[in-house]
């Protein structure tokens, strides 16, 4: 194989970090170089490299990603197993679709994060409060994008099943949910973005501790490094949580590894 061929393969994670080290390069040397610095309105690189060794090994860091991944984990969980099977059955049983489609469209046009302080006072600043958000947050791209994948069916496919004597369940299996797979797999891209947020929203009203804590407080006190080093840290999640998807997406339907060199 030669380098070419090596290049395709991996030209995905090359490029991305290339840009990503490009991106960092570029601010340091802008910062340091071509306008007049001040730590009080924004940081660099390097001063984000230290902070970041401050708060891996104080643990700080630790602390809040655990307590607000516990957030992010049950509330995102609930929004897969609920909104998930909503979407596929709007799609199948059209009746459903025309009765619930309003009310979650009204829903998720309405910008749900302004019920954060309401859903504080109603279930607290703990864990069970911002996992609600993420939830009403995070659900409704697994609805709309399963309802969209259902809705973009063969429905010849659906003809052969039945045609051969495959059961219902047979057609949700066989049929639907690996043709519901790449809009699933984009509205989990969409979800985990809405999550993040709701974990910031949830943990900027009233909370005490956490990443969305951390980096109001960080904010406050004009520790700007640590604050940019913290929104880095979510990035990074997010990143990840999204490659993870992709591998995953490829790793169930191996057909789609061609659709992506295009």
């Amino acid at each position: 194989m030669g380098f070419k061929e090596k290049f395709q393969d991996y030209q995905r994670p090359i490029l991305g970090i290339l840009s990503v080290i490009g991106f960092f390069v570029l601010w340091e040397l802008f910062l340091t170089y071509v306008v007049t610095f001040n730590p009080f309105f924004i940081s660099k690189p390097t001063l984000m490299v230290l902070a970041a060794k401050k708060l891996i090994i104080g643990g700080e860091l630790w602390k809040d990603l655990y307590i607000s991944g516990r957030a992010f984990f049950f509330g995102f969980t609930a929004a897969v197993l609920v909104g998930i099977p909503i979407g596929i059955v709007m799609g199948w049983r059209r009746r459903v679709a025309l009765a619930l489609d309003p009310i979650l469209t009204a829903m998720y046009a309405s910008p749900l994060v302004a019920l954060a302080p309401l859903l504080i006072v109603m279930f607290g600043v703990g864990l069970q409060g911002k996992a609600i958000l993420i939830f009403l947050l995070a659900i409704f791209p697994f609805i709309f994008n399963a309802f969209a994948g259902v809705r973009s069916v063969e429905p010849l496919l659906i003809n052969v099943v039945r045609s051969l004597g495959g059961k219902e369940r047979d057609l949700y299996f066989k049929i639907i949910l690996p043709s519901t797979l790449p809009y699933l797999v984009a509205g989990a891209r969409i979800a985990i973005g809405r999550g993040i947020v709701g974990i910031i929203v949830g943990e900027f009203y009233a909370a005490s501790e956490g990443i969305g804590h951390a980096i109001a407080w960080y904010g406050d006190m004009y520790l700007l490094s640590e604050m940019f080093v913290s929104i880095l840290v979510l990035m990074i999640i997010a990143v990840a949580f999204t490659e993870g998807l992709r591998w995953a997406e490829l790793s169930i339907a191996p057909w789609r590894a061609g659709q992506e060199t295009r």
